[in-house]
Parts: C-alpha cells; sequence; structure tokens
C-alpha cells in the first residue's frame, strides 16, 4: 500500500532527527509549507557529514609560491617566450571560467533526468489498480530512474510513490525548483551556490543526496527523490574530462593562432627595430644601417619613420661633427701660420711708431692694436681647439670708446652710404672682458654691414648702437635698418653652420656672439622690430662688485 501521510508530524520529527543528528545544510532554503517532504530513517552507521555548499576544498600549502622558480628567469626570458606563456595561460584561464559553470549546468541537466525518470515512474504507480507497486515493478522503477526512493506531493498531499529498500542517512538536500520571485542579486546568489555545489561532487566523499523537483504548475507541488551521489560524480568526472582535453586542444589552437597573429603583427616589427638599434649604435656614421621603415600607417609604422629619421638626423649629425673636427685641426694648423705671419706684421708697425707723420702717427697705435687683437684670437682659437678655452677677464670698463673702436675698425661711418650712431653715455661702465666683448660687438656690427650692403639699395643704411644700465645689468641694443632676419633662419639663428641665409655666409658670427655672452653669465636675443634687425646683449655685473 502506498505511504500517504495526513499529518505529517511522525515525518517531520524523524527529518528534524536526521538534520540534527548529521548536520544537514540545504542548497535552498524551504518555505514553512515545504518541510515535510521524505521519510527519513533513523542513523544506521556514523557516515560522515557533508556540506551542500562547500566553499572550497585546500589542495595543498597556502603558503607556497608556485611561481617562485619562474620569477627569477622571467625577466630574462624574450618577448616571443614570454608572449606564448601568457597567451597559453590566458586561453587557459578563459576555459576554466567557462568549465565551471558548464559542470554546475551538466550537474542540473544530470538531476533534472533523474526528476523527469521519477515522474514518469510515478505516472507508471498511478496507472496501476489502487496504486500498490508490486515490489518487482518497484525495483525496476528504481533501477530505471536511478534512485532510491521517490515521494510526490500533489494537491496538498504528500505520499511515497517508490519508498526505499532501507533506512537510509540524507547527508544533503538541493532544491532544483524555479526560482520565483528573485532579484537580480537573489539569482546570482543562487547560481553561484549551484557552481558550488557542482565542485563539492569532485572533492567530498560519496553522499545520499535529496532533490526536489517541479511537479506541474503549482508551486505547492513538487516531487523529491532520494539517489546517491556516486553515478553524478563518475559522469561528472568523466564529463570533465573530455571537457578539458577539448580545452587543451581548443587552448592550444587558440594560443598558436594568437601567438601567430601578434608575433607577425607586433613581435617581428619589435625584434626588427630593436635589432636596427642594435646594429645602428655599432657603426652610427654608416648610412646603410639606418632602418628602412615599412608601408604600415599604425604605431609601429609611425615607430619605425621616427627611429629611421632619428637615425638619419644623427648620422648626419656625427659627419658633419667628424666634418668639423677635421675643419678645426686645418684652422688650427692654419691659426698656427696665420699667427706667425700676424707676429711679423706686427714687428714691423712697430717701426711706424718712430716715423714722425701726423698720420702714421694717428693710424699706427689702431694698426698695432688690431694685429695684437688678432693676434690673442689665433691664439684663442687654438685652445678651442684644445677644448681649452679661457674664463673671461673681466674688468669694469667704459663702453663708449669700445664701441668706436668697432666703428673705426669696420671703417663706419661711411658717407652717402651708411651712417653709424652710437647712442652711449660716455660715464656708462660694464663688466664684461675687452676682447670678448670687442668680438660681441665687432660680429654684431658686422652682420649688419654685411646685411645692408647686400641689399643693393640706393637708401642709405643705418646701424646704431645703444646702451644702458638697469640695476647691476648692462644692455646694449645693436640695431639696423635692413631686411630683417628671414623667419625660417630664425629658429637656428645661433647655431653654427644653420642660422645664415646670406649668400657666402657660415653663421659662425651670431654663434661666438651667442656663447661668449654666455660665458659671461648674459643673454643675446632677437628682439621684434617692424623694420630691420635689433639684437639685444644682456650682460650681468659680477657678484663680487
Amino acid at each position: 500500500m502506498p505511504r500517504d501521510t495526513q499529518d505529517g508530524s511522525d515525518v517531520q520529527s524523524i527529518r528534524e532527527r536526521a538534520v540534527s543528528e548529521r548536520g544537514l545544510t540545504v542548497g535552498v532554503p524551504l518555505s514553512g509549507s515545504d518541510r515535510d517532504h521524505i521519510t527519513v530513517a533513523p542513523a544506521l552507521g556514523s557516515a560522515p557529514t557533508a556540506q551542500a555548499h562547500t566553499g572550497g576544498v585546500a589542495t595543498g600549502d597556502s603558503g607556497t609560491d608556485w611561481l617562485a622558480p619562474l620569477r627569477p628567469k622571467w625577466p630574462r626570458l624574450g618577448l616571443p617566450i614570454k608572449l606564448l606563456m601568457l597567451t597559453a595561460a590566458f586561453v587557459m584561464l578563459a576555459e576554466v571560467l567557462i568549465f565551471v559553470p558548464s559542470i554546475a549546468n551538466y550537474r542540473i541537466n544530470w538531476l533534472g533526468d533523474r526528476l523527469t525518470a521519477a515522474r514518469l515512474a510515478v505516472l507508471a504507480s498511478e496507472a496501476l489498480p489502487g496504486g500498490d507497486v508490486p515490489q518487482m515493478l518497484r525495483n525496476d522503477l528504481l533501477r530505471t530512474a536511478e534512485v532510491k526512493a521517490v515521494a510526490v506531493k500533489k494537491d496538498g498531499r504528500r505520499r511515497m510513490v517508490l519508498p526505499p529498500d532501507q533506512a537510509m542517512v540524507v547527508d544533503a538536500v538541493y532544491d532544483l525548483r524555479r526560482m520565483r520571485g528573485m532579484n537580480i542579486f537573489g539569482e546570482f546568489s543562487t547560481r553561484a551556490g549551484l557552481i558550488g555545489d557542482a565542485l563539492a561532487v569532485f572533492f567530498v566523499g560519496t553522499r545520499t543526496i535529496r532533490v526536489l523537483g517541479d511537479n506541474g504548475p503549482e508551486p505547492t507541488d513538487f516531487i523529491e527523490i532520494v539517489l546517491s551521489e556516486a553515478p553524478l560524480r563518475d559522469v561528472m568526472v568523466r564529463h570533465g574530462l573530455n571537457i578539458l582535453a577539448l580545452s587543451i586542444i581548443i587552448s592550444l589552437i587558440t594560443a598558436a593562432l594568437v601567438y601567430l597573429a601578434l608575433s607577425r603583427l607586433l613581435v617581428e616589427p619589435m625584434m626588427r627595430i630593436t635589432h636596427s638599434m642594435v646594429h645602428f649604435s655599432q657603426n652610427p656614421e654608416d648610412p646603410a644601417r639606418i632602418i628602412a621603415p615599412s608601408d604600415r600607417s599604425d604605431e609601429v609604422g609611425t615607430a619605425e619613420r621616427e627611429l629611421a629619421s632619428m637615425q638619419t638626423q644623427l648620422a648626419q649629425l656625427l659627419l658633419q661633427k667628424n666634418r668639423l673636427a677635421q675643419l678645426g685641426l686645418a684652422v688650427s694648423k692654419i691659426n698656427h701660420d696665420l699667427r706667425n705671419m700676424l707676429a711679423n706684421a706686427q714687428l714691423i708697425s712697430d717701426r711706424l711708431t718712430s716715423i714722425p707723420d701726423p698720420t702714421v702717427q694717428l693710424f699706427a697705435p689702431k694698426l698695432i692694436a688690431s694685429l695684437d687683437r688678432a693676434i690673442n684670437f689665433c691664439t684663442d682659437s687654438l685652445k678651442f681647439g684644445r677644448a681649452a678655452e679661457a674664463a673671461p677677464r673681466r674688468d669694469l670698463m667704459k663702453l663708449r670708446p669700445l664701441v668706436e673702436e668697432v666703428g673705426d675698425g669696420l671703417g663706419l661711418p661711411r658717407e652717402g652710404a651708411i651712417t653709424w650712431v652710437v647712442d652711449v653715455n660716455e660715464t656708462l661702465r660694464i663688466d664684461a672682458d675687452p676682447e670678448h666683448l670687442f668680438r660681441i660687438v665687432s660680429n654684431l656690427v658686422r652682420n649688419a654691414l654685411q646685411v645692408i650692403e647686400a641689399q643693393g639699395d640706393s637708401r642709405v643704411g643705418e646701424i646704431r648702437v645703444r646702451g644702458w644700465r638697469e640695476g647691476r645689468k648692462v644692455f646694449v641694443e645693436v640695431s639696423d635698418n635692413g631686411p630683417g632676419v628671414p623667419t625660417k633662419a630664425r629658429a637656428n639663428l645661433f647655431r653654427a653652420f644653420q642660422g645664415s641665409q646670406r649668400k657666402g655666409g657660415t653663421g659662425l658670427g651670431l654663434t661666438i656672439a651667442h656663447e661668449l655672452v654666455a660665458v659671461h653669465g648674459g643673454n643675446l636675443q632677437l628682439l621684434e622690430t617692424k623694420k630691420g634687425a635689433a639684437f639685444l646683449i644682456e650682460l650681468p655685473d659680477r657678484t663680487a662688485l
């Protein structure tokens, strides 16, 4: 006869005793109306209790650093090896993230199939007269459904359809009924619990579990089965191994494809750029070692083009440096011989001072001073060639006589062609090296003179030198009414061999003037003017003054 319980008090008492003795936990909390389910007999033994929601099982010492052997070798690994290892690791991680919900879903489907088989067994038992299932048929139905017992609740009544052969201890209860009325957080929590339940199957011992499922559209009707977890564990292990093998194959194929793609797109171009940099550094003056950029329009192509441009500029700069070094050697030799010639001329010019002619007496001192200055300049050039530029020998002197001397040396003024204006107070004193300051002003005035003469204009040119003091600084402005400085020349105005735009010019005059002002701690700059050009010299006094 079917076991039909009306009040369920005996079932409830036995179940509560089993829960208290075995520490049962329920996968999904049950409502108060659903607490009376299948009859559970008292414990026959002391089987270990298993938790339904296993957070995880320790598989080793948590303090073990598995990456310790790899960490010292990682910086020495090449980029292709690193890329291959990271690609394989990330693909395997993705496969693990796919495997975990997949194995949980497989478990749910397998238990769902057992519930479906149990429903068919219930329908078969209801077709029998009186609902009494013979022992042989009961055993066949239980074996077909792969369960140990089946019970149903329908229309508010619970009954044991296929009772167990012997008393059993239920280790865990899982409710697989449809989740109704749950928000997104509750549903997520439930699904996470199902994943934990699936993973627990692999790590806990063989358990007897009870599973609840829907039995019709009514939420109060359900079917419950009791079964051993051993068959579930076996099929899950086989399914997991199949997924693992498939994952390894997919990971290898995917890692190989990703590696080949990234190697083609990134690693090989980077290795080519690296090889070019190393190869170029061995002999940067060889233009054949400059990288040939590809026609790629992405960041790698941009890097190749910028590297080629930088290598080209560096090769040209080194070539220019070598030529300048050779030129410097030649100039040093010329200066050496020129200095000897000037020394002879100086000896001869000294005799001019003994001639009583007034004109000779007027120009002889200036000639001797010019020769002395030329000899000193040759000497300083030789020192510069040895990278032994002397520090400025500064002295507090009057500025106007030096400016007038510059004009006399350049033949200014020139009547009807160029006017020469010296707007400097007789009492203005400047703290500078006389020879350096003479060269600074002379270079600036000579540049202005050459520009005015080169324009071939009938207009009268003008060169003006203006000086004034502001606190502990003296400012000297050299201006002209010529065509001015071209825009394209301003970027390299104070760089040797690059700032000149005049035919036959070298650009050394402004470079020398700028360097001499800098060693005084001052500044030389081009002023913005509507017409002509104007250079401003700023020289500070020494702090000891």
